[in-house]
């Protein structure tokens, strides 16, 4: 879908007679899910957010219509799809914290798996067959050869470190074992470290608490927050740093529109890592941060942390061949300019500015 020269999207009755089938997007108002919306509706589909707003926001459903309900309610879930005549579905919306899932791991079965079940519950009562699930590289744990230079491809061996991950893997295989018996297809997009933000400075990452490197490394040098603490700095990587594979959250999300667009029989379920192939490590991001903003990132070495991997980095090949899906911007100072300009005057969160991201959200 063509947007105006000013980058407002186009309404619905504007672009009705090229639509391809509407999507729903469970989470689509949270960070990832809002970019989602916005690739989805300039693939020419129809995209309707279906969020609780529990982490979410509403100003960031920029793209598309607003449903807001809770996953588990199946019924509200099966009214949507039937009320906007939806065909696939993008679903993000669960618990992330991995911290969280280990004091807390009956919240995430409930709402991680529980919730999935009830979006396959209402794909089986309604015409949608195309899901597409956004899955982790929690699932693999800790890389399980234990070599720096190793990338772990979706059929490394899967042991997860956390009831997170394993909430992860799970639903993984309630929809693989779903498509096998209800005729459905899936595709599983097990993401490595989504940063960055949209470039239009309308979208961005606003959680609360924020848990990941490049914002906390962000607000570090804005003084927003004190230093930032380096959890290890004695790995078996060149700099003694974890290295972590960072794609940015427009390359993820144009990978959901592949995603949508492969061919796959029904019945027929699939895992793609979504990721670059190339690890950056804290040291790195540190100082992409400090290039971006001209300023010091003021931090302290802490001790590692439980669990901690030296390097979790993307075997990308399957994605290529698989979704026709490369990443176009993902080189860290990218990565980095964007989101650096996004926490400079974010539009929702808690350091928001209140201003809209579009003039009006259409709620549905």
């Amino acid at each position: 879908m063509q947007t105006p020269a000013d980058g407002e999207p186009l309404s619905s009755r504007q672009t009705a007679g090229n639509r391809k089938g509407a999507v729903l997007v469970t989470g689509g108002a949270g960070y990832i899910g809002s970019h989602i919306l916005k690739a989805v509706e300039e693939s020419g589909r129809a995209a309707v957010a279906f969020d609780d707003l529990s982490h979410g926001f509403q100003e960031a459903c920029a793209w598309g219509e607003f449903v807001q309900g809770d996953i588990r309610d199946t019924p509200a879930l099966i009214a949507a799809i039937e009320r906007h005549e939806v065909v696939a579905v993008i679903h993000l919306a669960g618990l992330i914290e991995v911290g969280r899932s280990t004091v807390r791991p009956d919240l995430f079965w409930d709402q991680n798996v529980q919730g999935t079940a009830s979006v396959v519950a209402a794909m089986r009562a309604t015409g949608a067959r195309r899901l597409v699930f956004s899955s982790s590289a929690a699932v693999y744990g800790a890389d399980p050869r234990g070599r720096r230079s190793d990338l772990l491809a979706e059929d490394n061996p899967k042991d997860p470190a956390s009831p997170y991950g394993d909430t992860k893997l799970a639903a993984e295989r309630m929809i693989a074992a779903a498509c096998a018996a209800f005729g459905l297809s899936a595709i599983a997009l097990r993401y490595f470290n989504a940063a960055g933000a949209d470039p239009s400075g309308r979208l961005g990452e606003a959680h609360h608490p924020e848990t990941h490197l490049i914002p906390l490394t962000i607000q570090a040098a804005l003084g927003r927050r004190g230093p930032l603490t380096v959890f290890g700095n004695d790995f078996e990587t060149p700099d003694g740093t974890c290295l972590r594979d960072y794609i940015h959250v427009v390359d993820l999300a144009a990978a959901h529109v592949a995603a949508l667009e492969a061919t796959l029989e029904p019945g027929e379920f699939d895992a793609v890592n979504v990721g670059t192939g190339r690890g950056h490590s804290v040291f790195e991001v540190i100082a992409a941060v400090e290039r971006a903003l001209n300023r010091p990132v003021p931090r302290t070495i802490g001790p590692r942390r439980a669990g901690d991997p030296p390097s979790l980095v993307a075997d990308p090949g399957r994605a290529a061949a698989r979704l026709g899906w490369t990443p176009r911007s993902s080189g860290l100072d990218e990565i980095v300019a964007s989101a650096a300009r996004w926490h400079a005057n974010p539009l929702y969160g808690e350091q928001g500015s209140g201003a809209p991201a579009r003039p009006s959200v259409r709620q549905a």
